[in-house]
């Protein structure tokens, strides 16, 4: 009886740690709608159409080269990527799937920072921000 409580337990911690990694990227979209918003009165929401089409949007780097955010993390941000230059795996992006994804929120500024100007060669902006994390939290299969 007592290892059934026990694997029970597990499984609660487990299911809150990943309601927790969801609820920060749902908080991440409310702040930069509301920072959007502010920057754009018109802009009412996130776009999850809009998201998926900043994630799978090529861009010219400042090598000359395109790249998007699929290039490294796949059509699909539940799948596990490859970076395109060093070869590494990536853990999916999409927090659904990946349990360690949005744990820290003050990373995944600096993720976006970085990202976004090895990418788009300036800081994303915060709508764009919305969109791609609404989009994500739509994301909860990898392909097959």
């Amino acid at each position: 009886m007592k290892i059934k409580t026990i694997i029970a337990a597990f499984g609660v911690l487990f299911s809150a740690h990943a309601l927790a990694d969801v609820t920060n990227a749902e908080k991440l979209v409310y702040k930069y709608t509301n920072i959007a918003h502010s920057a754009n009165p018109t802009f009412q929401a996130p776009s999850i159409t809009d998201g998926k089409i900043f994630f799978n949007r090529k861009f010219n780097t400042a090598s000359g080269k395109e790249a998007a955010c699929a290039s490294c993390h796949t059509n699909n941000p539940a799948n596990v990527g490859k970076n395109i230059v060093t070869g590494k795996e990536i853990p999916p992006l999409a927090p659904r799937v990946n349990t360690k994804r949005f744990t820290d929120i003050d990373k995944v500024e600096e993720e976006f920072t970085k990202h976004c100007n090895d990418i788009l060669g300036a800081d994303c902006a915060a709508s764009e921000k919305a969109n791609f994390i609404a989009y994500l939290l739509t994301e909860t299969k990898p392909s097959k």
